[in-house]
C-alpha cells in the first residue's frame, strides 16, 4: 500500500481501488458523480450549456501548482473524487496546510471503504508535501460525512461561514 509515480501520473493501488490525477475526459464522470447526493442534485449544473463552465473549472486546477484533482476508479468505473489545495500560511511557522475539498464517493459504492482509502491518499500527499496540517470543510446537514470524518481522526476546531457571490442555475448559496 503506498504512492507511486509512473509518467507524471499519481496512482494509489489498494486491491481493486485506484487513484489517480484526474483527466479532461473526466469531466463528464465527474459532474455526474458531483450530482449523485442530495446537496449534489441542487447545485450541479448537468445541462450541455453547463459542461463549459467545468471544462474551463478543469483547466484552471490543472494549470495550478496549487491544486490537485484527483479521481477514484474500481472495476473501470470513476467511482470516487476529491481535490487538494495546498494553502501557505504566515501562522504556524510559516507553514503549508492541505485543504481537502469535493469528496465523493458514488452512492452505489458507499459504506466500502472507498472514502476512507481516498481520505488516507489525500493525507499520505499532504505528509509528502510536509503540510502541518490537513483541513475540510463539510456542510452542516451531511451527518453521515461527519461520523465519518471524525472515525478518521477529524476533529471540529472552528466554525465556517460562506457567502454566495451568484445565484446561477444549479447553484445554491451551500
Amino acid at each position: 500500500m503506498g504512492l507511486a509515480a509512473s509518467c507524471g501520473i499519481i496512482q494509489f493501488m489498494k486491491s481493486d481501488l485506484s487513484i489517480r490525477e484526474a483527466k479532461f475526459e473526466d469531466i463528464p464522470a465527474l459532474r455526474t458523480l458531483l450530482a449523485d447526493d442530495d446537496l449534489g442534485r441542487t447545485r450541479e449544473d448537468l445541462s450541455e450549456a453547463g459542461l463549459v463552465k467545468y471544462q474551463h473549472a478543469f483547466q484552471a486546477i490543472d494549470a495550478s501548482p496549487d491544486n490537485e484533482l484527483f479521481v477514484a476508479e474500481q472495476d473501470g468505473d470513476l467511482v470516487g473524487t476529491f481535490q487538494l489545495t495546498w494553502i501557505p500560511y504566515l501562522s504556524r511557522g510559516g507553514s503549508l496546510r492541505c485543504l481537502i475539498e469535493a469528496v465523493r464517493v458514488a452512492s452505489s459504492r458507499r459504506g466500502q471503504g472507498l472514502g476512507a482509502e481516498m481520505m488516507r491518499f489525500a493525507i499520505e500527499r499532504a505528509r509528502e508535501k510536509d503540510c502541518a496540517l490537513v483541513q475540510l470543510t463539510t456542510d452542516r446537514t451531511r451527518s453521515k460525512a461527519h461520523r465519518f470524518y471524525q472515525k478518521l481522526g477529524f476533529v471540529w476546531t472552528h466554525q465556517g461561514m460562506k457567502l454566495a457571490l451568484s445565484s446561477s442555475p444549479g447553484q445554491t448559496e451551500r
